[in-house]
């Protein structure tokens, strides 16, 4: 799995959109890296003897910018937060789910919006979800530092903090820490205070991290001891027995987001594998591959049963009482604003 990862890795850190593991040429998967592990897809493989060829991005914002350069891909994977972008663009169609019956399985929380479900059809398949919170170096880092997010603005931690390269996540962050936990209702005042906060953690910052395979060497070769995190960059330091905290529960709360598939109009691929390959990935033996390789937990109800008692469904994934921001979707013009916003401090503007 590490080459997997390191392949995938290399190939989005040079900016390219192309194949990194062709195998079936019938269906292009455009999508993370990590998420080719076969054992997620199981199903999929046994039908057709082998993988879908994937190509990998390291962003929604990038992925979104290449589909709509014309890029061609049957299926994406973005984040929820991005479907009406994909809508309002005309890159998607909606899903037949009458050939996925494993559809019927995924929490209805998942698709409580009509921009995932309309009258005209199943736009968005949600897949997987996460948290997003801070993993520490155990051994350098006192529990009691990470019971408040204010520790990203600690002059004891200058220059050993990393922030994810994703503007979604750093504001999801910088709301929390300013007391907003609601994104789809942002006034100009908190948007001002969330970017001023921005700023403050920004003189931390070592790096913005790309992938969690970045975030999680960042950590590994000392480099930072303390980084907003998704679950599979805590997953992949644990594998390497790295002594890694993921607090999820500091005063201020933590973020949880979820991503699915979307079905691209006009692939050059088979419409009908497309769908088999959703409904692999909704096979409930799907989960644990899922939870073991990524971190994350499943979107079906029935997966999730198998998983349950799972440690690192405990550890990262349960439900805490601090508030949580849930990245579902807000206003596209809110978000453009906090995408240019974010370049500017990037810039240290």
């Amino acid at each position: 799995m590490k080459l997997l990862r390191s392949s995938a890795l290399a190939l989005v850190l040079s900016g390219a959109a192309l194949p990194a593991l062709a195998a079936d040429s019938e269906l292009t998967v455009f999508d993370w890296a990590g998420f080719e592990e076969p054992s997620i897809f199981q199903g999929y493989i046994d039908k057709y003897g082998d993988s879908p060829t994937y190509a990998f991005y390291g962003d929604d914002d990038e992925a979104y910018q290449k589909l709509a350069s014309g890029f061609k891909a049957d299926v994406a994977h973005p984040c929820s937060q991005m479907i009406s972008k994909y809508r309002d663009a005309g890159l998607i169609e909606p899903w037949d789910v009458s050939k996925i019956p494993n559809f019927a399985d995924i929490d209805p929380k998942f698709l409580d919006s009509p921009i995932f479900k309309d009258d005209q059809g199943v736009w968005f398949v949600p897949t997987d979800w996460g948290a997003t919170a801070i993993a520490y170096n155990t051994e350098t880092v006192p529990a009691e530092d990470v019971a408040s997010l204010n520790v990203f603005l600690d002059p004891k931690y200058q220059g050993r903090t990393s922030l994810p390269d994703s503007a979604d996540d750093v504001w999801a962050l910088a709301y929390l820490a300013t007391g907003v936990t609601d994104w789809t209702k942002v006034t100009d005042e908190q948007f001002t205070a969330a970017a001023d906060w921005l700023r403050k953690a920004h003189v931390n910052v070592a790096a913005y991290w790309a992938d969690p395979s970045e975030q999680a060497q960042l950590m590994a070769s000392g480099a930072v001891d303390i980084a907003w995190s998704w679950n599979d960059g805590v997953v992949l330091l644990e594998n390497d027995g790295f002594p890694v905290g993921f607090q999820r529960a500091p005063k201020e709360g933590s973020s949880t987001f979820f991503c699915g598939y979307i079905n691209m109009k006009n692939g050059p691929g088979n419409e009908e594998k497309a769908h088999d390959f959703m409904n692999a990935w909704l096979a409930p033996t799907s989960a644990k591959a899922l939870l073991e390789t990524i971190g994350y937990g499943h979107t079906s109800t029935v997966a999730m049963e198998t998983i349950k008692d799972e440690p690192a469904v405990k550890n990262g994934l349960s439900e805490i009482d601090v508030p949580i921001l849930a990245q579902t979707p807000n206003d596209p013009a809110q978000r453009e604003k906090q995408l240019a916003e974010f370049e500017k401090i990037k810039a240290g503007f």
